[in-house]
């Protein structure tokens, strides 16, 4: 976030209270009402999560204790039996919900497809013999490498239902990198489609699984199953490739949900770290499922009646908890797009709105500084009225969106609920209860009930007034990651170490800062660490170092974030080259190609610049501060009195 933002929302005093007629039919109410839930449950947060957990969740086998913490390792609700697919589906189907609509799925090409809970329920059930047919067994990991339509939502539902942790793999990485994450994941199945749509373009999915396993890439994996989805031409592996439709045909729709432990592995999803190579972030059953119910329920203030859609992919976090899980286990109907505002139908997200009268919407800033530029006349153009709630997802909202969403798409009466939360915690940690808490553009206002959070500096100490920090929570909370998977080590070195425990005080602390203002509202500040917010996407820049510096034309290379006014931040590289090649235009979309074929197409360096040598100091250690300063275009600022070679710099701003 550039420094201009910053200041602008520091500056920030606009206050909008929830419309009174909102907060009438809404779970929370008033500041008062919210208040007291919190200091309820700040006051004894296993019994506040206990009590929820017996009220919203079916269980096989009650827990014997509600919070194992060996910190910074946590167990919920230890030893109980209970499955998340079970809460999703099964207990949906002995009350009127059984014939409700589950999932609403809008294909790009304009197809549709409804599936009520009954409906839903039978297919996953039929496609979780369909794996058990296949040899999955509980434990055994899946990689899902999926388009956004209903298969993805029943493959994922389907694995829980029998015991077998999925890894949903973003449709937009390489064979490269999904290559990576199934081999660390040691993945036995993986679940693709022929191909997607987006953007107007077939993305050739099962192309990059091929490319992913040639040369037994991936030993681990003994099958591939393929959804028939824009039917062009593909490879079928004898033996090995198996069509869903094939086989989802002849399967039984009789299978009962596995009892999991609390503690069982659910899924592991990869999110960039600083180091270079993905962390498995490893999410269980129980504490899960309670904490994406929860949140879903009151932040969306979800109601019977409502058609929820979060635009988000499910090979995010997002997608996992706020299409699928969340919304499902509150008996919801969910809404899933294929598509993306694009060149031939740039208003489409506000015709599905008007198509299907969708009650909540909750997409990303990214999103939303897209539609300004695209203009106000599309929205206007259909009829939004069936909104009663925003939300926003992925990085903070600049105020001048924020305002223009409030305006424009909600006509001024639906309350916006900005949400603070990460892949590692599972569900939202900061965010406004839309019927209590008045809200100021840009800030996330305050923590979920049970989330204990602060702002402190490198010691653990709250920083004094509105002063900037540390954005920690010095409690833990059912939905928290519980391991980097097959790595406790990176674990606890990367959440839990960066400040120091103190006093048996363990911090989390996942890379963002933040100020608290004085109504103690939290206004979050972006990355403080060597990862880079691409659309709401986490990049780390030495994953994109390593791309490059693997093409041979490479050197050294450098990668930090330039502010940009739609994605939020954009990649801007910094490469030295071998003494054999030169710079130039064609070097540059060479590499920029090179980058996209290693990671995919969210990595593509927004820009490359050549350089003789990269800024560093005496012992090495490359000054990224300073490059952001330069990818920037702002002067150089704090302390360059380690630079070994002050020239580079010179040299660097004289080419900006």
């Amino acid at each position: 976030m550039s420094q201009t933002t910053i200041e602008s929302i520091l500056q920030e005093k606009r206050l909008f209270s929830p419309p009174a007629e909102f907060s009438q039919q809404a779970y929370v109410r008033s500041v008062r009402e919210y208040e007291q839930l919190y200091d309820k449950a700040k006051a004894n947060p296993e019994r506040f999560w206990a009590e929820l957990a017996e009220q919203e969740l079916d269980w096989f086998q009650k827990w014997d204790t509600v919070l194992d913490w060996q910190p910074p390792f946590a167990k919920w609700f230890v030893n109980g039996k209970i499955n998340i697919s079970f809460n999703c589906l099964d207990r949906h189907l002995t009350t009127w919900r059984k014939n409700k609509a589950a999932l609403i799925w809008e294909g790009e090409p304009g197809d549709s497809r409804t599936l009520t809970y009954a409906q839903l329920h039978r297919e996953v059930c039929q496609f979780a013999n369909t794996m058990k047919q296949l040899g999955v067994q509980k434990g055994d990991r899946v990689g899902i490498y999926m388009p956004m339509i209903p298969e993805a939502a029943i493959a994922m539902l389907a694995c829980a239902r029998i015991g077998a942790p999925h890894s949903v793999v973003f449709g937009g990485f390489s064979a490269e990198a999904l290559k990576d994450r199934l081999v660390d994941a040691q993945a036995k199945l993986v679940i693709t489609a022929d191909g997607g749509y987006r953007k107007d373009n077939i993305i050739p999915l099962k192309e990059q699984v091929d490319r992913a396993l040639a040369d037994n890439g991936v030993p681990s994996v003994q099958n591939v199953l393929v959804v028939q989805r824009t039917k062009q031409q593909i490879h079928m592996e004898p033996g090995r490739d198996h069509w869903w439709h094939d086989l989802q045909q002849g399967a039984s729709a009789d299978c009962p949900a596995e009892p999991m432990d609390s503690e069982d592995l659910l899924f592991i999803l990869y999110t960039s770290g600083s180091t270079g190579t993905p962390k498995g972030v490893v999410h269980t059953t129980g504490g899960y499922n309670l904490y994406t119910h929860m949140t879903t329920k009151w932040l969306f203030d979800l109601k019977d009646t409502d058609v929820y859609w979060c635009t988000a992919d499910v090979g995010w976090i997002t997608g996992h908890s706020y299409i699928v899980y969340g919304p499902l286990s509150n008996g919801a109907t969910s809404l899933m797009y294929e598509g993306v505002p694009r060149p031939s139908n740039p208003g489409c997200f506000w015709d599905v709105i008007e198509k299907y009268g969708v009650n909540i919407f909750y997409t990303a800033p990214t999103a939303i500084r897209t539609f300004i530029k695209m203009g106000e006349h599309l929205p206007k153009a259909r009829d939004l009225s069936s909104l009663r709630l925003l939300g926003t997802v992925g990085e903070p909202i600049n105020p001048e969106a924020w305002v223009w969403y409030h305006r424009i798409i909600g006509n001024e009466r639906c309350p916006i609920v900005d949400t603070w939360w990460q892949t590692e915690t599972g569900g939202h940690m900061i965010a406004p209860f839309p019927g209590a808490i008045p809200t100021k553009p840009g800030s996330a206002t305050r923590p979920f009930p049970g989330i204990i959070a602060d702002v402190v500096d490198l010691d653990g100490n709250p920083v004094s007034g509105e002063e900037g920090g540390y954005l920690v929570i010095k409690h833990p909370w059912p939905g928290m990651l519980r391991n980097v998977y097959g790595n406790p080590e990176r674990y606890r070195s990367t959440y839990w170490e960066h400040i120091a425990p103190r006093d048996g005080q363990y911090f989390y602390f996942a890379g963002d800062g933040a100020r608290k203002d004085e109504d103690g509202y939290f206004w979050v500040m972006g990355r403080v660490d060597d990862v880079i917010s691409v659309s709401g996407h986490r990049l780390g820049t030495m994953e994109v170092e390593s791309a490059l510096v693997s093409h041979p034309s490479v050197a050294e290379a450098a990668v930090v974030g330039k502010p940009d006014e739609v994605m939020g931040e954009s990649i801007f590289a910094f490469v030295t080259l071998e003494g054999n090649y030169s710079p130039s235009d064609t070097l540059i979309d060479e590499l920029k190609k090179h980058v996209v074929k290693e990671i995919g197409a969210i990595a593509r360096p927004g820009e490359i610049r050549f350089t003789d040598a990269l800024p560093k100091t005496r012992s090495g250690k490359i000054m990224r501060r300073l490059l952001r300063n330069i990818a920037a275009g702002q002067e150089v600022a704090g302390d360059t009195s380690t630079l070994e070679d002050r020239s580079v710099l010179d040299k660097l701003r004289g080419g900006a």
